[in-house]
């Protein structure tokens, strides 16, 4: 009666694990390998590459217009989930992908049924700040246990596992960037939730906006950088590999 309860826990456990392996290759660093030369071109396509950039920017865009425009709850976040609808359908149409699209209308979704039910523009932006909380905790718990979260995600991208643990360059490196994840999501909720419980709409979406995908984008190159400093060049290693 043991082995298929072993067994069960053995598909369990693949499951959660090609769960989080999924997870990774779909994250913006699971689109770089740790060894290559971090370009803009590699950066842009972490981020989704054009369509997903501009599909990360408008929805907050429209909001910021409208609302400057005609200072109303309802058609303010409608419009973001108006552009979600149409990225969705334009991805359809074009047969690629619409996972990042329907994603993207989710979370729009999401937030503007927040404000329509509370009928505070303001609380259009509360899932988002809820996310970086959520954030920092994850990230903040993964340093505590000394396994950091960009460690994590590094280790699986260079196919070595958990062996970056026991090179202490590495371990530094990956936990300082762990650590600059923490800072960005840090300091957005230092700007953005003042600003929220001010009801200072306009501004914050402002804030948002800016700190969004420039900053997201630039901490992706950041520590890809960082990386490459303890991580072999895939040319270096090609050239060796010839030499040999």
């Amino acid at each position: 009666m043991a082995v298929p309860t072993e067994r069960g826990d053995d598909d369990a456990s693949d499951s959660v694990r090609a769960s989080l392996e999924e997870a990774i290759r779909r994250s913006s660093l699971g689109q770089l390998n740790p060894g290559e030369v971090p370009r803009a071109a590699s950066i842009l396509k972490a981020i989704g590459g054009v369509r997903g950039l501009v599909e990360s920017i408008l929805p907050a865009l429209g909001f910021l217009v409208v609302y400057t425009l005609t200072q109303e709850v309802v058609s303010s976040v409608l419009a973001p989930v108006a552009v979600a609808l149409i990225f969705v359908v334009i991805r359809l149409g074009s047969r690629s992908s619409p996972t990042l699209a329907f994603s993207g209308l989710i979370g729009v979704g999401i937030s503007a049924a927040l404000a329509l039910m509370t009928g505070r523009a303001e609380d259009n932006f509360l899932p988002g700040l809820l996310i970086n909380v959520a954030s920092v905790l994850v990230l903040l718990i993964s340093l505590a246990l000394r396994w950091p979260l960009i460690g994590i995600v590094v280790g699986f991208l260079a196919n070595e596992g958990s062996a970056w643990r026991s090179n202490r360059a590495k371990r530094k490196i990956l936990t300082l960037a762990t650590w600059l994840w923490v800072g960005l999501f840090s300091l957005r909720l230092i700007v953005q939730a003042p600003l929220y419980f001010a009801s200072q709409t306009e501004l914050l979406a402002g804030t948002k906006l800016v700190m969004g995908v420039p900053l997201y984008a630039g901490l992706v190159w950041v520590t890809w950088l960082l990386v490459r400093t303890v991580y072999p060049r895939a040319e270096a290693g090609q050239q060796q590999d010839t030499s040999t």
